[in-house]
């Protein structure tokens, strides 16, 4: 298939026969994401009833005195930062995931299996292993961790250029050459990031990488959400700017020029923004896989294709999604937490192969 070529029509790019109207349906995932978060508080080694949960965000909010006693430090420092940095970073997922999706014209491509999510946790790594070897403390989610997510965002946008470069190359555009590029570069990328880890001396502090790596919010503070809030809010003004845009992209890179759009500065530009919140979230959350290939498809089966729509829709699934599958991480076994990725994979690798059951079945 070449650029000039239109996509064929697959389940990325047909509209179901019947949708779901958009306004009831982002009120529904409104009121599923604030349950979720009272659940993702309630629920854990002490259960807190509701009630009580919002009692104390609510005294913290408005500025009274905390009653004295666990539970308040355990709603307020503990579980709900933890809560909405997981809906932020599934928010932020879900938008990566639908904006890919739509400039290589692939419901197969998503941040992980494109090696996005693996440059990276190369960045994030490289950064938190040269701040120790200079002394400084470049964690994840210390003082200076903002100089971590630039790395991963350096990571991020360097690998995806060269999983771009390889599926573009002779001039043509191959969507399944650029998957499987994808899955190429991140099993390099990710042998390069072990590599690293294992060159740290600290045995705690390697144990902590790779439980990261693997993807956890369990060093989740208050002040680790500012960044990652704002790239995803900033980055979903910018991505909704270009919604009719990403609608032309679907139907080809030919038949969108006829329709006026500039291919090659909105797709660098979606390249930039999605590889920064890519970055951003990978240096406070790790390397979470197949959060960004299940939620646009979900939803464009819900809504259709007409990103005006997917695009806020995709983030508030995102959202409600990783906040319960980070509770269930957390919950699923006494006294033992889950990294989210595998919860994920769980979910996610049937997801994958129904899609390329999809896309392969003869038409």
């Amino acid at each position: 298939m070449t650029s000039a070529t239109p996509a064929p029509a697959t389940s990325s790019t047909r509209r179901p026969a019947r949708t779901l109207r958009a306004g009831p349906l982002a009120a529904a995932l409104t009121a599923a994401l604030l349950l979720a978060l009272t659940a993702a508080v309630s629920l854990g080694s002490v259960d807190i009833p509701p009630g009580e949960v919002w009692a104390v965000i609510a005294r913290r909010l408005t500025g009274r005195t905390p009653e004295p006693g666990t539970r308040d430090l355990i709603v307020w420092q503990l579980r709900f930062p933890r809560a909405l940095l997981a809906a932020v970073v599934g928010a932020g997922l879900g938008l990566v995931g639908t904006a890919v999706q739509a400039i290589v014209r692939n419901p197969l491509a998503d941040p992980y299996l494109l090696g996005i999510s693996s440059g990276a946790s190369l960045g994030a790594v490289a950064a938190v292993v040269l701040g120790t070897t200079l002394g400084l403390d470049l964690t994840f989610g210390s003082a200076l961790g903002l100089t971590v997510s630039l790395a991963a965002f350096t990571g991020a946008l360097a690998a995806f250029a060269l999983v771009w470069l390889i599926a573009r190359r002779g001039g043509g555009f191959a969507p399944l050459r650029l998957v499987l590029a994808g899955i190429g570069i991140a099993q390099f990328l990710g042998g390069l990031t072990s590599y690293l880890v294992l060159q740290t001396r600290d045995e705690q502090q390697t144990r902590g990488v790779l439980f990261w790596l693997m993807g956890s919010l369990g060093g989740a503070v208050w002040a680790q959400l500012a960044l990652p809030a704002a790239a995803v809010a900033l980055a979903l003004a910018l991505l909704q700017a270009r919604a009719r845009g990403l609608n032309a992209l679907l139907m080809g890179d030919e038949t969108a020029a006829g329709l006026g759009i500039d291919v090659t500065r909105l797709r660098r530009e979606v390249f930039v923004v999605t590889s920064l919140l890519t970055g951003v979230l990978v240096a406070v959350s790790g390397a979470i896989g197949f959060v960004g290939l299940m939620v646009p498809h979900v939803c464009r089966l819900l809504v259709g294709g007409d990103h005006r729509r997917l695009l806020p829709l995709s983030a508030l699934t995102g959202a409600v999604l990783l906040v319960v599958v980070d509770t269930a991480a957390r919950t699923a076994l006494d006294g033992q937490e889950l990294p989210i990725g595998v919860v994920t994979a769980v979910l996610g690798a049937p997801t994958l192969l129904y899609l390329l059951d999809r896309r392969l079945e003869p038409k």
